[in-house]
């Protein structure tokens, strides 16, 4: 069939993830909506899509090929050098090929085992929430499936059971109609395909989890309860139709599965059971039914306008769709063994998502710390990237308990605590309130769009910034200014956009990097003051420099200084001249890490020369052991790159 591949490559399997990124960003929303087990934050669409996007650039740092020019969102340079050398160099490369793939920058054919080693590890290391580190475990059992070659049918078959495997194994407590379900389901369906081909074999996984995700809510209580199915297995659909494509199909058409209010379901004995699914292809009679609502809300999800409703053929089958006259109970006995959602652990103590990374260990102390998590909380994932890294992700109400039992284990960085909504409030739909960040660069830009926030871009004014403020609908709005205005201004700002309707709250942020580090710190869950008090927090608690160059001769606070020279900045001021601008950025750091810092954020600028990034990375590994060093592509202007010390 023409099109059709026999075998994916390196190249291939890259573009297949590239690709997968651009799907779960379109589909983040979507997911997001879906989230309610075992935390109804709102947030699986997005870990997914940030797990998925460190993979990628992890594979494009790996072999060499930045593609747009970016550098890997977690990782710094160095991170990035280690993980070539773990990969191996000789394994990233193979023959040359005429037809390669164009979006490989240098031409270099690459190996699929070399690519999706570098996938795997990227993912294990950027994984963001329980969600995230299960598809870390999907990139790795894929990994293990090229080790001799390319992604072929029967490959791809033991990838499948490979990550099903690591996925149960990595669980303290594993639970069904989630993830770990639609990728057993997907593997059975593989090995059960009759087709010979990477296609046939692709298509049959998908069409194996679309029936395992419609089959979730009959599995899982808190799905029933909110009329939605799985959120993170409706991102792993995302990249099983993306396999499709990159097999030579055409990604099956799927519906928007969207929240369900059970009142508003028809209050009548259902046909068939409410578990019950159907199948709808072009041309079948349940196509067209009388009770199926032309706008698609009988069945928990919806087509966007346009959409097609039919796949190639019988080959590419519409996702299941509950029965449009099922009425989900509005009450549910949980069945033994099935875990409580959030709302049903009582109030009072906080409860806290923890993460790390753990090296320096083995198995024997990874199970017992899966063990010793798994008595502090719930939603225990512990898994390995196959290089002697593991990340571990824990719900619990003693964050301190979990951190030790980790030091315990090994040793640990990449600490990440998160506060978990614990009010029993399942949210209906997003907080009405917006982030507004002032950022200039493509890349800073980028990484706050991706956050979530809304971006004012270009020269800005008190004039300029009050209309985007007015433009935000929502109620509530939180600005982060980096830089763009002094104090005085923004205070005329604020005030003026008070209009009885609209909270109007100015952070304290003095550049990007704090921005950044306050943007970390947003919750939608929380009232409006609480949340600018902890952003603002997270902003003052970091350090920010600039490295630039001299535009002319000129007086500053540590002398003089010519045309060209490198000027170290702490905050606006001056504090380091160079003739060599390398010199002055590591001296800057060099004062900087001075008062202590556990973390560096860089931020590179467009004009940034070539390995500067590298340099001060291998300075702070040097002089600051223990520290680690995060870099992000900016593409600011004026800036060599913008550094925040926290």
């Amino acid at each position: 069939m023409p099109g059709v591949a026999d075998a994916l490559d390196g190249t291939a399997l890259l573009n297949w993830g590239r690709h997968a990124l651009t799907a779960l960003e379109r589909h983040r929303d979507e997911i997001n909506a879906l989230n309610v087990f075992p935390v109804a934050d709102s947030d699986t669409g997005t870990n997914l899509l940030s797990t998925m996007r460190a993979a990628v650039r992890g594979a494009e740092a790996a072999i060499g090929t930045p593609y747009g020019g970016r550098v890997a969102d977690r990782e710094s340079a160095a991170q990035m050098e280690a993980l070539r050398l773990q990969v191996g160099a000789t394994d990233m490369a193979t023959p040359t090929s005429p037809d390669r793939d164009p979006t490989i920058a240098d031409h270099r054919a690459v190996s699929a085992h070399g690519v999706m080693a570098a996938m795997a590890r990227a993912a294990t290391m950027g994984a963001r929430g329980n969600s995230g580190i299960i598809l870390s475990q999907v990139l790795r059992g894929v990994a293990d499936a090229v080790a001799n070659g390319p992604l072929t049918a029967e490959a791809l078959r033991f990838a499948l059971r490979r990550a099903a495997r690591l996925v149960r194994e990595a669980l303290s407590s594993p639970v069904e109609g989630t993830m770990l379900t639609i990728l057993d389901r997907a593997a059975e369906r593989a090995a059960d395909a009759s087709e010979g081909d990477l296609l046939g074999v692709a298509l049959a996984a998908a069409d194996g989890a679309v029936k395992a995700l419609g089959e979730t809510p009959a599995q899982l209580g808190v799905l029933r309860e909110a009329g939605v199915v799985d959120a993170g297995a409706r991102g792993l659909l995302v990249l099983l139709d993306e396999l499709v494509a990159a097999a030579g199909g055409s990604a099956p058409a799927r519906p928007v599965y969207r929240r369900g209010a059970p009142e508003e379901r028809p209050s009548r004995v259902p046909d068939r059971p409410a578990t019950d699914v159907s199948v709808i292809s072009e041309g079948s009679a349940a196509a067209d039914r009388s009770d199926f609502g032309t706008d698609g809300s009988g069945g928990g999800a919806e087509y966007p306008a346009g959409a097609a409703r039919s796949g190639e053929a019988a080959s590419n089958p519409i996702a299941p769709v509950p029965n449009p006259g099922a009425v989900l109970p509005t009450s549910v006995v949980r069945p033994a063994g099935e875990p409580a959602p959030r709302s049903e652990w009582g109030s009072g103590a906080p409860h806290y998502e923890v993460m790390f990374l753990v090296r320096a260990s083995d198995e024997l102390r990874i199970g017992e710390l899966r063990d010793q998590l798994g008595a502090l909380g719930d939603s225990v994932v512990v898994v390995g990237d196959g290089e002697e890294t593991w990340s571990a992700h824990v719900h619990c109400g003693d964050a301190g308990a979990a951190v030790e039992a980790g030091l315990a284990a090994g040793v640990l960085s990449g600490i990440r605590i998160e506060i978990l909504d614990d009010s029993g409030h399942t949210p209906t739909g997003k907080a009405d309130r917006a982030i507004l960040a002032v950022a200039s660069g493509t890349g800073a830009v980028r990484l706050f769009e991706d956050a979530g926030a809304v971006v004012l871009e270009g020269a800005v004014t008190a004039d300029v910034l009050l209309e985007a403020v007015r433009r935000v609908p929502q109620r509530e709005v939180l600005v982060l200014p980096n830089g763009a205005l002094p104090a005085h201004e923004l205070v005329a700002v604020s005030v003026a956009a008070r209009d009885g309707q609209r909270e109007v709250l100015m952070l304290p942020c003095g550049s990007m990097v704090q921005g950044l580090a306050a943007l970390s710190m947003h919750d939608a869950g929380r009232a409006a003051a609480d949340d600018a008090f902890a952003m603002s927090e997270a902003a003052a608690g970091t350090r920010w420099g600039a490295l630039r160059v001299a535009p002319e001769r000129s007086l500053t606070m540590v002398g003089m200084c010519e045309a060209g020279d490198g000027l170290g900045l702490v905050g606006h001021d001056v504090v380091v001249i160079d003739s060599d601008v390398r010199a002055a950025g590591r001296t800057l750091l060099d004062r900087m890490l001075g008062l202590g810092g556990e973390l560096v954020t860089m931020l590179l600028g467009g004009d940034a020369p070539e390995g500067l990034s590298d340099d001060l990375t291998a300075h702070v590994a040097a002089g600051f052991p223990g520290v680690e060093v995060v870099v992000y592509p900016g593409g600011q202007a004026g800036d060599l790159v913008q550094i925040g010390v926290e």
